[in-house]
């Protein structure tokens, strides 16, 4: 009978051990979804256009853009409260914004620029 006990107990301590190690597993399985929530969004823009990779996402939260200036003079990409620097040809600039669900005008605010065509409505739903 002790043995029989004994036994018991071990493998009940080989499963809290084992449950024990699986905790921080766990937990950096949720750490990874966190991070998988957060949207990166390409942003081309020239003379005078932008190319979003997207034009919208599905939930709110943080998104970063990441502005690839593909024209031949300087441009900035300005969405929310945030705007890049003024970046030259081939340069590029990224920046994160937290949007709630809703519209957002994004545009190049050199003058004359967003009237040409640097300009759009980015949405969160």
């Amino acid at each position: 009978m002790k043995q029989l006990t004994i036994r018991s107990v071990s493998a009940l301590a080989a499963l809290a051990i084992a449950g024990l190690a699986l905790v921080p597993l766990a937990g950096a399985h949720a750490d990874r979804q966190t991070r998988s929530t957060a949207t990166t969004v390409q942003v081309k823009g020239g003379e005078f256009f932008f190319k979003l990779s997207t034009k919208s996402v599905a939930t709110p939260g943080k998104v970063t853009f990441v502005f690839k200036n593909t024209g031949h003079i300087l441009h900035d990409f300005k969405i929310g409260s945030k705007k890049t620097p003024l970046i030259g040809p081939g340069k590029t600039a990224t920046i994160s914004v937290t949007l709630k669900k809703g519209k957002y005008t994004y545009l190049c605010t050199v003058p004359g620029h967003a009237a040409a065509g640097m300009k759009g409505v980015f949405i969160v739903r």
